[in-house]
């Protein structure tokens, strides 16, 4: 998890130098946490491994969960974090691309991560979750102008 380009590389070097063909990579990654598209994408697909993602959704940041503020019995109270007004600016502005999609802001944030990565690993600690989750794969296509929207949002 989360070795860079050039550590993925060596390891997957080392593997092979056993006999063990590296499969799968498990990066952190987000659309609030894109550090996999410096270099290291190019090396899995160069090296003919997928990448199952953990965190996707953020630790819940990219859910309705913290939309209105920061819910009582939420990771973010439990551990007393806050938000940042530019986390939650972020947050707002894709929730908005996600409601003119059909989707949640969760299931915008699943279907845009499937676009880089070969599966994610949601966490999901209810049936609810993972019920609304599996219909990020409802719309898994977006648009140019989604896709820049998002990028001005996440890169800046």
């Amino acid at each position: 998890s989360n070795y860079s380009a050039e550590q993925t590389a060596e390891a997957a070097r080392l593997l092979r130098s056993y006999g063990v063909r590296p499969l799968i990579h498990q990066p952190n990654y987000s659309i609030l946490n894109r550090w996999i598209e410096n270099g290291l994408t190019d090396v899995l697909k160069l090296e003919g491994m997928g990448s199952i993602a953990f965190c996707p959704l953020a630790q819940g940041l990219l859910t309705s969960r913290y939309l209105d503020g920061i819910p009582a019995q939420s990771r973010f109270a439990r551990d007393k974090r806050t938000i940042d007004l530019e986390t939650l600016t972020r947050i707002l502005r894709l929730n908005r691309i996600a409601s003119a999609r059909g989707q949640t802001l969760a299931q915008m944030a699943l279907a845009w991560a499937l676009r880089i990565v070969t599966s994610v690993v949601i966490g999901a600690s209810r049936l609810s979750q993972i019920e609304e989750n599996v219909k990020a794969v409802d719309n898994l296509t977006f648009t140019a102008e989604e896709l820049r929207a998002i990028d001005e949002i996440s890169l800046s």
